[in-house]
């Protein structure tokens, strides 16, 4: 079987390749798309950095292809649905580089509180400048730190043996684990009004896209110090170089941009209280030589059969498994991805509960595959079947998998449920119908549904009054959206009733808005499958 090495990964990596009996190992680092095209026809499997785009079309030319390996966390640069919809497997490395990344970072904090490459360019060109480039002391000053996952926590250690105060906004983080990090968990506003430093280590989201930007700025202290070795676009590009120019940020530093590689003429270029790199979050020898060998390893595994590991598009299980699992697979990734987003952000428990046909199952890859949709939209590419477990735990959430032998009506059926720390429980069931067996959603919070598990949802909470779907339909009808599906749902009469809305295209802000705002709307929640 032959590999591809498309980038170029750590020699270590490709000597384990090498070694490997019945692989066939073709380096081929800097190749035009139209060569990758022509190498592809006939690989097993195709090892990537960056660089080398694996799009459709390459899926297309390699039937033989079983695999992909990313040497890195992300995988912006392969084509994950034409991965999947081909058969093959996609794998990363979402652990190598936390280490370094968590470095560079707090080497951008410490040039941001003295100018070293400032004072540095400055001597090269013959200078001896001692007033201009002036400091300030980490020590007993404020870093918040926005995203306390994995490089998160890494810097807040280092800030605490700078003797900083650290201050932690992640919506999703409870309040124990903060307190066992001994940082200082708080709103969002609260982290901005207080920090004297600020980083970003967030995934690329919806909801994080801009998350800093003009209003956010407007709430930092005048002279607040910024830095992101996360994602580009998390900190609004055109916010953050007024505020340098404002001096409401006093300094800067980036590795990461809205656009890569950033622009000659970008004006970052030209502002002295920025410090500039070129996305070198995992550009160390220790991290490019972890990452090289264990998707080396990983694709070894793959090809010979054994375990998936780290896989961003299938669970880490067998093929003959995956044929009984799959369509519980889907199953469970929305039920978990609509409880997230119907349930408020700050989560205590995860319970899972398996009845009928599912108890006599080894259904840890459902588990997996739920606790991966919770964390869809929270984890970004960082998730994936084999960390979503840790990532729970990391979030201070207690998982509970439970197999009941009670009778719940179905011959199969999946219950998802996130209890806050107040007790209050949100709650999504589903099960499989028809020889297709195609994913149905059954129950919302207690309420009897029955809507497929595809698509787009409203997923309303109203009091039982005449009139109701006529006045949503009009409000969507308004905003042009189309309705594919309904499903009512009430307790008792002229009390609350659920209305669960499947439609075709996102409805508007402003008709979100005025969902909302009727009066007999109690709860109102858009949710994407």
């Amino acid at each position: 079987m032959k590999v591809l090495v498309a980038d170029k990964i750590s020699p270590k990596g490709v000597a384990f390749l090498r070694q490997q009996p019945g692989l066939e190992v073709i380096e081929a680092y800097g190749s035009s798309p139209e060569k990758i095209l022509e190498l592809v026809k006939d690989v097993s499997a195709i090892a990537v950095r960056s660089e080398t785009k694996i799009t459709a079309a390459v899926f297309a030319a390699a039937p033989k292809l079983k695999v992909v390996g990313r040497a890195g966390v992300g995988v912006d640069n392969v084509d994950v649905e034409a991965a999947t919809n081909h058969g093959v497997v996609v794998m990363n490395t979402p652990a190598g580089n936390t280490i370094a990344t968590a470095e560079l970072t707090f080497t951008h904090i410490l040039c941001g509180a003295r100018p070293v490459p400032q004072a540095a360019a400055s001597m090269k060109k013959g200078e001896w400048d001692r007033k201009s480039f002036a400091g300030i002391e980490l020590f007993k000053k404020t870093l918040g730190i926005v995203g306390l996952g994995r490089i998160g926590g890494e810097v807040a250690k280092r800030a605490q043996a700078f003797g900083m105060r650290v201050l932690a906004y992640d919506p999703y983080l409870a309040p124990s684990r903060a307190k066992a990090m001994q940082v200082e968990g708080v709103t969002l506003d609260e982290l901005l009004a207080q920090a004297d430093y600020i980083t970003v280590h967030m995934p690329m989201t919806d909801d994080t896209h801009y998350m800093i930007d003009e209003a956010a700025f407007a709430k930092c202290k005048k002279g607040v110090r910024i830095f992101n070795c996360a994602r580009g676009g998390i900190i609004k590009e055109s916010a953050l170089i007024a505020a340098l120019k404002s001096g409401q940020v006093a300094a800067a530093g980036l590795d990461v941009f809205e656009d890569e590689p950033l622009a000659k003429e970008s004006e970052f270029r030209a502002l002295p209280n920025v410090v500039l790199t070129p996305h070198l979050g995992a550009s160390t020898a220790e991290a490019q030589e972890s990452v090289g060998i264990e998707i080396a390893e990983q694709i070894a595994d793959v090809l010979n059969g054994g375990v998936i590991r780290n896989a961003v598009n299938v669970p880490s299980i067998d093929a003959n498994a995956l044929k009984i699992l799959g369509p519980y697979l889907d199953l469970g990734a929305k039920l978990g991805t609509l409880v997230q987003q119907i349930a408020p952000a700050q989560i205590a428990q995860l319970r899972i509960t398996y009845y009928g046909k599912l108890v006599d199952l080894d259904a840890n890859a459902v588990t997996r595959s739920i606790e991966r949709g919770f964390l869809r939209r929270i984890s970004g590419d960082e998730v994936n079947f084999v960390n979503a477990p840790v990532l729970i735990e990391r979030l201070g959430i207690r998982a509970e998998v439970v197999k009941s032998t009670d009778d719940s009506g179905y011959s199969e059926l999946i219950s998802v449920e996130a209890i806050a720390p107040d007790g209050k429980t949100y709650s999504a069931t589903g099960t499989l119908i028809g020889k297709a067996n195609l994913p149905r959603i059954v129950g919302i919070n207690g309420r009897e549904v029955e809507v497929a598990a595809e698509g787009k949802l409203l997923v309303l909470e109203n009091v039982d009054q005449p009139g109701m779907v006529g006045a949503v339909g009009t409000l969507l009808g308004k905003d042009k959206v189309n309705i594919a599906d309904m499903s009512l749902s009430r307790l008792t009469l002229g009390g609350t009733a659920y209305m669960v809305v499947r439609v075709d295209t996102e409805p508007s802000e402003a008709a979100r808005q005025e969902i909302k705002g009727h009066p007999a709307i109690k709860m109102a929640k858009f949710v994407q499958l």
